[in-house]
């Protein structure tokens, strides 16, 4: 309820220090319960148990700092990352922008993270001392410089496959030089073959997260690979390189494009993965959700669970268990018993 009268405040800051002055103080909170969530709002997939269908995208907690923290804010799960298997300092700065008349971000990170080990020993930390009561996936990806990148993945999921509830294979970031190279089929194919090897037997699921700047090809393509590899879950979809129309004077930074910009396209690509695979792989919706409404129709359009980050930044740290509530009224004003009977309808 604070948030309308410190936003301002907040928006004087750098928007990299004040993404860093959050995560602080998170940390220094006292640590709360999950909230409890309406048993209508419950979903699972992959073999897990979801409180609510509401979950905080990779990037705010690149190193798995305060995963229990935004739990306690309402979120149904966390993913953490994304986490490199050595540290890495990302692109020059300024490298993240607010487009505050578009109510959008733009940002060019490129991986930044202290790396796996790291972020592996926090988790571990959290396990043992039983903190561990909520769903954390931990995002992957590859070193800027590394020689062999499907290693590199590899890598990531046999490192921190101990300490994941699931696994999210990330190729759709625009910030690391020919990362999205990797959604072609065969360069694909074989990424997500090692990345299995590599999991092993009763591994965690392992989720892919693809961009949305993709041509009708290429998500066939995508599908045909995801069904045969059998991944558990696709995340649809990350940041866009295009740019409509903007007001911000900012709008001409290179990087990837969030937040309510990104919703029409964001929405179009899931229902072509929807289509795509014909509903076969569970789909998590991302891009451009900043209220319930927008989480409902992602589900009608065939998400079983949705992510944000962008929106937060405008709308505040309470926005996980508003989406979460507002979804309640939304499934009672059209019929549905649960999130599960909305899925796709």
């Amino acid at each position: 309820m604070l948030y309308p009268f410190i936003r301002p405040l907040i928006f004087r800051l750098d928007a990299e220090r004040a993404h860093h002055w959050s995560l602080a103080a998170l940390e220094r909170f006292p640590r709360r319960s999950p909230p409890a969530a309406d048993p209508r709002l419950a979903v699972r997939i992959a073999g897990l148990d979801f409180p609510n269908p509401v979950g905080l995208a990779a990037g705010y907690d690149k190193d798995a700092r305060v995963p229990d923290a935004m739990l306690g804010l309402g979120f149904g799960f966390v993913e953490v990352g994304t986490l490199t298997p050595q540290p890495q300092a990302g692109n020059p700065q300024p490298r993240l922008f607010r487009l505050v008349e578009d109510q959008a971000v733009i940002n060019r990170m490129g991986f930044n993270n202290g790396g796996q080990e790291a972020a592996f020993a926090r988790l571990a930390a959290r396990a043992r001392t039983g903190q561990r009561g909520g769903i954390v996936g931990v995002n992957v990806g590859a070193n800027k410089d590394a020689t062999d990148r499907i290693a590199d993945y590899a890598a990531g999921v046999r490192a921190m496959a101990p300490v994941a509830d699931y696994l999210t294979i990330n190729i759709s970031s625009p910030n690391t030089p020919g990362l999205r190279a990797l959604q072609e089929a065969a360069a694909l194919d074989e990424l997500l073959a090692g990345a299995i090897e590599a999991r092993g037997e009763g591994g965690p699921p392992i989720f892919l997260k693809v961009a949305p700047d993709l041509e009708p090809n290429d998500i066939h393509a995508i599908a045909r690979v995801v069904i045969d590899r059998k991944v558990d879950a696709l995340i649809v979809a990350n940041t866009t390189v295009s740019r409509p129309p903007l007001s911000s004077g900012l709008a001409g930074e290179q990087g990837g494009l969030s937040g309510e910009p990104l919703r029409p396209l964001a929405l179009q690509r899931l229902r072509d993965f929807r289509h795509a695979t014909g509903g076969r792989v569970p789909l998590i919706a991302a891009g451009g959700i900043a209220s319930a409404a927008d989480a409902y129709a992602r589900i009608r359009a065939g998400a079983s669970l949705i992510q944000l980050y962008s929106a937060l930044v405008y709308e505040g740290p309470g926005l996980a268990k508003r989406i979460a509530s507002g979804l309640v009224p939304l499934l009672e004003r059209d019929g549905f018993g649960s999130i599960a009977e909305a899925i796709g309808a």
